[in-house]
């Protein structure tokens, strides 16, 4: 049995607990209470309409229509990755080093994906958009954790870097420890999600596949097709993004080039 349609007063219910937790961050001073009403009502307002777009694309059929809204959510996911770092590359850097990783990644996994799935038609909407969706979710995390993680860490330890270039060592051998430190910070997240599938959390695809009426057990294959595709993107856009890190934050001659950052 599949679940039964929502209606706009079974939403209405739902919002009565954001509107609790509101009430309850006001009594007791937590300074949340506007910032989760403004998320509450991003969330509808965006989901709502993303609904509305995704039924005309999914009408329409349309390969450069899904092409256009892949695109801008790599746009969204790219911003997302540079506004969520403490210390980014300046100029064009900042945004590109993001962007062409999440993209390349992103590109990679959906075509392996869609290769695996053979939908008809390939570009299908149902089966494209939402894996572009779920598999570039899980890129933007690892890159942004992961260039995060080498850039604040490479002005932490400046020193140290620096010292290591004295005594001889190249730019990869000097900053590996870090790149290796963020690669682990990047892939934490999926590593987590991962272990905690099916013991601790049924995951989102997988809980959604059953209320729609699907066997539990195949609900669950395509969970792990999922998870296992996510962690292939988010580790191969963590070590593209950290590589490329690594060679922007240096140069040819072995020198540390903090100069290439943007200002704190």
């Amino acid at each position: 049995m599949s679940a039964p349609l929502l209606s706009y007063a079974d939403l209405a219910a739902a919002a009565v607990l954001v509107v609790l937790n509101a009430i309850l961050s006001l009594l007791l001073n937590l300074g949340v209470a506007r910032a989760l009403l403004i998320a509450a009502a991003r969330t509808v307002v965006q989901l709502l309409l993303v609904g509305l777009v995704l039924r005309t694309v999914f009408a329409l059929d349309s390969p450069l229509l899904v092409a256009a809204v892949a695109l801008a959510m790599l746009m969204a996911a790219s911003y997302e990755i540079v506004s969520r770092q403490e210390r980014r590359f300046a100029g064009a850097w900042g945004f590109g080093v993001g962007a062409s990783t999440a993209m390349l990644a992103t590109l990679f996994v959906t075509v392996f994906a869609l290769v695996t799935l053979r939908p008809d038609p390939w570009f299908a909407p149902a089966v494209v958009i939402p894996l572009v969706g779920i598999v570039l979710g899980s890129v933007m995390n690892g890159v942004s954790i992961s260039l995060n993680a080498f850039n604040t860490g490479v002005v932490r330890e400046r020193a140290a870097i620096e010292a290591r270039l004295a005594l001889g060592a190249d730019r990869s051998t000097a900053l590996k420890p870090l790149q290796r430190a963020a690669l682990r910070s990047g892939m934490i997240p999926i590593v987590n999600q991962m272990s905690a599938a099916g013991i601790i959390t049924l995951p989102g695809m997988m809980t959604g596949q059953i209320l729609a009426g699907m066997p539990p057990f195949e609900a669950a294959k395509y969970q792990i097709l999922v998870l296992f595709l996510l962690a292939g993107a988010s580790g191969s856009g963590a070590l593209v993004a950290t590589y490329v890190a690594v060679r922007r934050i240096s140069d040819e001659r072995d020198r540390l080039r903090l100069d290439r950052l943007a200002p704190a």
